[in-house]
């Protein structure tokens, strides 16, 4: 089976630390506007007078962008190459940063679901082709590695989101503001962002990526092969990694989302302190995907998979059954457990799909969705019966996550199969 997706530049490896390092930086973007979005639950809340349940319709509108533009982006990689995708996405996010700016003025609630949902569908295309051109930007067997240290940037950026959204959007305007007032704070932040995006658009756009249109070199197929018109359904593990990869979102979505209102319960009344706590959540993530790159040279990837899958119970559980400093610690503590869990239920996903390896994203991308079901069913629950004991669904998420680990990612066919 050969290992690399592009033919070598030169008579030795060819060095693709310049084009990883680019779409590692694209992976920060999409971290940071994925979390800078679950901050914005407290705003909406606060803006619009909602309770914990319609608030959450922010990240569903997000993830429900992958839902709709999962497939349609892997049928775009095989049109126009990933490369070219990857443009297409920013000048996508581009739009959706700037209509945040009618949803402000007019402090309308369902525009501001649009601006979410344009912006998380450029986010959805491009993360459907960042994802596997890093996967197949060398070896097969280190693919997993891989993603986790692009994985790494993603977290870093989401981690900075948090301050942001403290510093620039969670802040009140005064004694006297009003909605309209409070909405406002949604403008200038945006607009920064459109113009940083509109920026890395053409930048990226006259860059140099090695131009890899298919992923047809991980098992050699000509056109009218069979193989190419196989159903990627039929493919057990990559089915199964789609609801890995529903599960996982949802918990990290949920977690983040409700953790400056949970902060607060527990004692935590500064909000710029509460924003603090979920900054070292996703310090967490960035921390222990960089420890998981490295140690996945020893360890495979499926192991600690399990491992933190148990991990995040264990933690969930603590927090859910004490209080103060310890609850909140449990839960920021999380960030650790969830650190590997999306690269690696991806990578893992992919694994064996030769040709059908851009099919095989677009399906696992739709897992995303559970960034838009999750949370929403995690809000309600935590209207109800409050959030240390809505905790329980994203125990069984991890729980599902560690199956996976130990039996959901063995592949029962392959493409030579």
């Amino acid at each position: 089976m050969a290992t690399r997706s592009t033919p070598a530049v030169s008579a030795g490896a060819p060095n693709y630390t310049g084009p990883f390092l680019t779409v590692a930086v694209l992976f920060g973007i999409f971290g940071f506007l994925t979390s800078l979005n679950n901050q914005l639950v407290a705003k909406l809340e606060e803006v619009f007078k909602l309770t914990h349940g319609p608030a959450m319709l922010a990240t569903a509108a997000w993830f429900l962008a992958y839902l709709v533009f999962s497939v349609p982006s892997g049928k775009l990689i095989e049109m126009v190459g990933y490369k070219r995708t990857m443009v297409i996405s920013l000048f996508i996010m581009v739009v959706g940063a700037l209509m945040f700016v009618p949803a402000a003025n007019q402090v309308s609630f369902s525009l501001t679901l649009t601006a979410i949902f344009i912006l998380a569908t450029g986010v959805c295309a491009l993360q459907t082709s960042a994802n596997p051109y890093v996967a197949i930007l060398g070896p097969e067997h280190s693919a997993s590695a891989r993603l986790n240290l692009a994985q790494a940037f993603n977290s870093g950026a989401s981690a900075v989101a948090p301050w942001v959204a403290a510093t620039f959007i969670l802040t009140h305007s005064g004694k006297a503001a009003t909605a309209a007032m409070e909405a406002h704070m949604l403008e200038w932040p945006y607009i920064a962002i459109a113009a940083a995006l509109l920026v890395l658009g053409f930048a990226v756009m006259f860059m140099h990526l090695p131009a890899i249109v298919s992923t047809q070199a991980f098992r050699p197929a000509k056109e009218g092969d069979p193989l190419l018109a196989r159903n990627i359904w039929s493919y057990r593990h990559t089915v199964l990694g789609m609801v890995g990869i529903f599960f996982y979102v949802g918990i990290e979505i949920s977690l983040a989302a409700i953790g400056i209102r949970f902060c607060q319960q527990q004692g935590i009344s500064n909000v710029e302190t509460a924003g603090f706590m979920v900054l070292l959540y996703y310090i967490g993530i960035m921390v222990g995907r960089f420890l998981g790159s490295f140690f996945m040279k020893w360890i495979k990837a499926e192991k600690i998979l399990v491992s933190l899958g148990i991990l995040g119970v264990v933690l969930l559980f603590v927090s859910m059954f004490t209080s103060g400093p310890v609850a909140v610690s449990a839960l920021v503590l999380c960030g650790l457990a969830n650190s590997v869990m999306y690269p690696t239920i991806f990578a893992l996903g992919i694994a064996e799909l030769g040709p059908l390896t851009s099919k095989g994203s677009g399906v696992i991308t739709i897992g995303n969705v559970g960034g838009a079901v999750i949370p929403v069913l995690f809000g309600v629950m935590a209207d109800k019966v409050g959030i240390q004991y809505a905790f329980i669904l994203p125990i069984m998420g991890y729980i599902y996550v560690a199956y996976y680990g130990q039996w959901g990612h063995k592949p029962s066919r392959t493409v030579a199969a």
